[in-house]
């Protein structure tokens, strides 16, 4: 039986939950047979990762957890910085640290809850959302993606990562929310890295020519 195995390692308490949401999606595109054995995340605060020893500590520790055998996906907020600048920079350094396990760097620009807003209108009637809810412009571009999501929610009401987090990323629309970079960039790296994972699996459980 094929055993994918991937363990994301995060920022936040709603990360938690909705990354593993995200990445079981992703998979069914593949295939929709293709659900592979997301491990439960490990939560790492975007400060401290972008420090050596902390990010030595999680990719060792998520590694072992892998057993050897998978892959890592680091995702995290990029807040004011450049994803295209702070990813590769990232990568490469997790990368020297366990060069042999596949791993994926992923920074959403600005914050998560950005590519909610890129595919705003498949959200209508979720969570408290409105009806005739609408994309903003350059939605990537918005400080506060949270906070624009809470006022489209109906008086005292408040949209919260641990409770919507994971329930808007398994209904969000993946194809119009790729209109964001950084969320294009998310289902690329994603597909490839479970794309290969599979692969290899396969190789692993063809028969052997004799």
């Amino acid at each position: 039986m094929m055993d994918v195995r991937v363990i994301p390692i995060v920022e936040g308490d709603g990360e938690c939950d909705a990354v593993p949401v995200l990445i079981r999606r992703i998979a069914l595109d593949i295939d929709p047979g293709f659900v592979p054995r997301v491990l439960p995340p490990l939560r790492v605060p975007a400060d401290k990762l972008r420090k050596p020893r902390e990010l030595e500590r999680a990719v060792k520790l998520a590694a072992l957890k892998l057993q050897g055998q998978g892959g890592i996906l680091i995702l995290v907020d990029c807040d004011d910085g450049c994803p295209a600048h702070e990813g590769p920079d990232l990568l490469e350094k997790a990368q020297q640290i366990r060069p042999d396990i596949q791993i994926t760097v992923v920074l959403a620009k600005k914050e998560y809850e950005a590519w909610f807003l890129a595919a705003a209108e498949s959200l209508r009637n979720k969570k408290g959302l409105p009806s005739d809810l609408s994309s903003p412009e350059q939605p990537e571009e918005i400080r506060g993606a949270k906070e624009w999501l809470s006022r489209q929610m109906p008086s005292g009401v408040r949209y919260s990562e641990t409770s919507d987090q994971a329930a808007l990323t398994a209904r969000f629309d993946m194809a119009v929310a790729r209109k964001a970079d950084s969320f294009d960039k998310c289902y690329r790296e994603v597909h490839k890295m479970l794309s290969a994972l599979r692969q290899d699996e396969f190789d692993e459980e063809s028969p052997k020519s004799p």
